[in-house]
């Protein structure tokens, strides 16, 4: 059965936010606070900027046919990836059927834009309509649509501003673009400024792309200390601090030109401790690596983020409750709503999640948590889709992944458990061992055989599986020695033939 998608409340009044953006020469680090508990945290690193928004000239090196895709070449580790849909001319004509094989071929320059960045072992995904934003308007030059932010309801209000932007347009001018929603108190000034700074930017991409060779970069976005001003600020950031006395400079500079009303909330801290540390964000963010998060009163989530997608499990744990069963339950799971949503936004887990809310008996408690999850939701910058109870009892919503999550930006596999998570016990090592001896003792006439491992594995030979060590012994008319070596990890383990 499929769950029924539950509409996201967009009449909620957000919550004031506090803007830290913390600069070394090495990367830059925002934290968005709401009422002073982290929310949001971006990291830009200068040996690795995210690539969404970049324009590059690419060559198509493979053509796929029966995946409709294509893999594109744009100067990167891997190869990027084209599905049929980002390609121009489908969004243009949706419902016609068109074939990918007609449209490209192999070693063809491609103008193509990033739409998301490469996660894991995948390529990064492009599209061929190229989006320029700015900070009042999103300029699409190979369309002449003009779109407007879901985010502005009124209908009078949307159309108004429509027809100042086509007032605005000149007669022969690309019409193609998306009305962000800052522009509601745009003045029709700042409106042409954006206007006339996208079409310069466009400009200078296409003459780029005459003389420049293929795989080169055409464009690059903002960085993020200044795309916190285009994107992020809006009439609820009450202050913005930074921590670096020149990007402060910088990014006054940028506010005053683009952005009106942020000059005055951006300041630069002075405080003695450093500015993460000042606010506990150093603190929030060791805690956003680890699956257990603790709720109030005992209960707790499990956060467990796989390939295909991320998995949430709701626990009450030590929270007996004061009133009966079915309150301590329904209590739980209320609370977890909102830890749920802000985990979500502070570790950017994107695509399919489950969330297995603690079974509840009655429907009343089931619809309320549905629409207090909503709600959580809504607070959200990323689109979220969210659907009812599956006939399991679990919780279904996606997320859109635009960008790596929090545990690949700051962490890597561990070289011992290789990602598992998990270590063999010395004892099936110590098993495995002796299978690997009698299969070599069968294929090899050796004096003797040497194991050099762990002090964990041969302690263990040495005490409680001593006896199955001198079984094996018998068995294959050889002699075992033992070697530690104090370098090797639980499971790194070599057997030596003599």
């Amino acid at each position: 059965m499929i769950p029924d998608t539950i509409p996201l409340p967009k009449d909620i009044i957000r919550p004031p936010e506090t803007v830290l953006v913390n600069i070394t020469p090495q990367e830059t680090r925002v934290a968005i606070l709401e009422e002073n508990d982290i929310c949001e945290l971006h990291i830009e690193r200068n040996s690795g900027h995210g690539l969404v928004g970049n324009i590059y000239l690419g060559v198509v090196r493979r053509v796929l046919p029966g995946m409709q895709s294509a893999f594109v070449d744009i100067g990167l580790e891997r190869a990027a990836f084209l599905h049929i849909v980002d390609i121009l001319e489908q969004k243009q004509k949706p419902d016609e059927t068109q074939r990918i094989e007609h449209m490209l071929f192999e070693g063809q320059t491609l103008l193509v834009q990033v739409i998301k960045d490469p996660i894991n072992t995948k390529g990064a995904r492009l599209s061929t309509q190229i989006s320029l934003a700015g900070r009042f308007l999103v300029h699409l030059p190979q369309d002449n649509h003009i779109g407007i932010s879901q985010r502005i309801e009124n209908e009078e209000e949307r159309l108004a501003l429509r027809d100042r932007l086509n007032a605005m347009l000149p007669e022969n001018a690309s019409r193609g673009y998306i009305i962000r929603t800052s522009a509601e108190t745009a003045t029709d000034a700042e409106l042409k400024a954006d206007m006339d700074y996208l079409t310069k930017v466009w400009e200078n991409i296409c003459q780029q792309a005459k003389t420049c060779r293929p795989e080169s970069l055409l464009y690059q976005d903002l960085p993020l200390s200044l795309r916190v001003l285009r994107d992020m600020f809006n009439d609820n950031t009450v202050q913005i601090l930074v921590d670096s006395k020149q990007n402060h400079q910088r990014m006054l500079h940028f506010a005053n030109l683009y952005v009106q009303g942020a000059a005055e909330k951006i300041h630069l801290f002075k405080g003695e401790r450093p500015l993460f540390e000042t606010y506990g964000v150093e603190t929030e963010i060791n805690r956003a690596l680890q699956p257990r998060v603790n709720l109030n009163f005992g209960s707790y989530l499990i956060i467990e983020p796989t390939e295909a997608m991320t998995t949430i499990d709701v626990n009450t744990g030590g929270f007996v409750g004061s009133r009966n069963f079915d309150e301590t339950i329904f209590k739980t799971n209320l609370e977890a709503c909102y830890a749920i949503a802000r985990e979500l936004r502070l570790r950017n887990l994107g695509g399919m999640i489950l969330i297995d809310f603690i079974d509840m008996t009655l429907p009343e408690h089931r619809e309320a948590v549905l629409h207090e999850f909503a709600k959580a939701l809504s607070y959200d910058r990323t689109r979220v889709t969210l659907n009812g109870f599956t006939s399991l009892g679990l919780v279904e919503l996606t997320r859109k992944r635009t960008r790596e999550n929090l545990n690949h930006v700051l962490c890597e596999p561990c070289e011992v458990c290789q990602g598992r998570g998990r270590l063999k016990t010395a004892q099936t090592l110590c098993y495995e061992i002796q299978r690997e001896i009698v299969r070599e003792s069968r294929r090899f006439d050796v004096k003797q055989f040497r194991i050099i491992a762990s002090p964990q594995v041969i302690d263990l030979f040495l005490d409680e599986e001593s006896q199955s060590l001198a079984m094996l012994i018998d068995f294959i008319g050889k002699p075992v020695l033992l070697e530690v070596d104090v370098h090797y990890s639980q499971e790194q383990y070599d057997i030596v033939l003599v």
